[in-house]
């Protein structure tokens, strides 16, 4: 059998079962351009190592592309497709997990402040937009696919929510969202009205007509955190500050908040995880990096309980 009819129905296998499988189709295919067109037998072990390393240092890529491979072959043997799997019989260490970074609301204000120094009129999105979109990422801790896709249609001024359809894991959830971030929307919402948006119409619209992509707002805030001087000192400094971490910022934020006010923290982690979009706990656990403030809260949360004054 050709590896590419094979791959197909592989991926085809996959999203008929709920899957998104995006990165892993994406995988499989480059795959398939890099070995031609070429039968399942034909491919040995020194093959598929030269696709999984590429031209650098063995990286989360590496682990990704691996762990694809090792579910097409599964797939493919069980069902007659070829006997010998030619994947290396040694998996390499993998790389140090990634450690998002929480921004303090100092930086958070730095962000802001650069946004309008940073602007030039070449570029895809406006000041006043992109401020917009990085509050609506802190405010509600969206994903940035899920705020770049919303329409006029999903937020709802009057009732104070966010419509997030089809996310991550093909959900749909309502995000409330506070008064502040409300008025802010709001402004946006009028301005986006006054240039006769429709309801069907991308809530955050580029200069150069139609949406804004997330390549367009991964460059530029690349561009506005050097601008505000905001890089990462903790060791890791080949993993710079990303635009996702405001959104992991957000949840560890609300958990310091609620350390802070007495609130029943273990009560109140199920409704972060369904306000973020989870479908577990465990997920939303990744979410809180430990953090000096989010230590010391604890700290002053147990030594309450130590002496007999906790009340939560």
């Amino acid at each position: 059998m050709k590896l590419s009819t094979a791959t197909a129905s592989y991926i085809a296998h996959m999203q008929s079962m709920g899957m998104r499988f995006c990165t892993e189709a994406s995988n499989l295919k480059s795959l398939c351009r890099a070995l031609g067109d070429v039968t399942l037998e034909e491919i040995r072990p020194d093959h598929i190592e030269v696709y999984l390393t590429g031209k650098g240092p063995i990286t989360a890529t590496w682990e990704r592309k691996y762990s694809t491979l090792k579910g097409f072959y599964r797939f493919a043997v069980a069902r007659g497709y070829i006997n010998c799997v030619p994947l290396p019989p040694s998996v390499p260490r993998p790389p140090r997990t990634f450690v998002p970074y929480i921004y303090t609301r100092q930086e958070l204000r730095h962000l802001l402040d650069a946004i309008g120094p940073n602007d030039n009129p070449r570029r895809g999105i406006d000041p006043d937009t992109y401020r917009t979109l990085l509050l609506l990422l802190y405010g509600a801790a969206l994903r940035i696919s899920e705020a770049l896709a919303l329409t006029m249609a999903d937020v709802d001024i009057c009732a104070g929510v966010v419509h997030v359809r089809d996310t991550k894991f093909y959900k749909t959830r309502l995000v409330p969202i506070g008064t502040d971030l409300i008025r802010i929307l709001n402004c946006h919402v009028q301005k986006r009205r006054r240039e006769h948006a429709r309801h069907d119409s991308p809530f955050f619209y580029s200069r150069r007509g139609g949406a804004v992509k997330r390549q367009t707002a991964e460059i530029t805030f690349k561009r506005l955190r050097r601008r505000a001087g905001i890089l990462r000192g903790d060791g890791c400094t080949g993993q710079q500050p990303r635009l996702h971490d405001l959104r992991h910022s957000a949840a560890v934020h609300r958990l310091v908040s609620w350390y802070c006010s007495g609130a029943d923290v273990q009560r109140l982690l199920p409704q972060l995880s369904t306000y973020l979009g989870h479908g577990s706990i465990a997920a939303t656990q990744r979410y809180l990096t430990l953090t000096p403030e989010l230590l010391r809260a604890a700290c002053i949360r147990f030594e309450r309980y130590a002496m007999g004054g906790y009340d939560g």
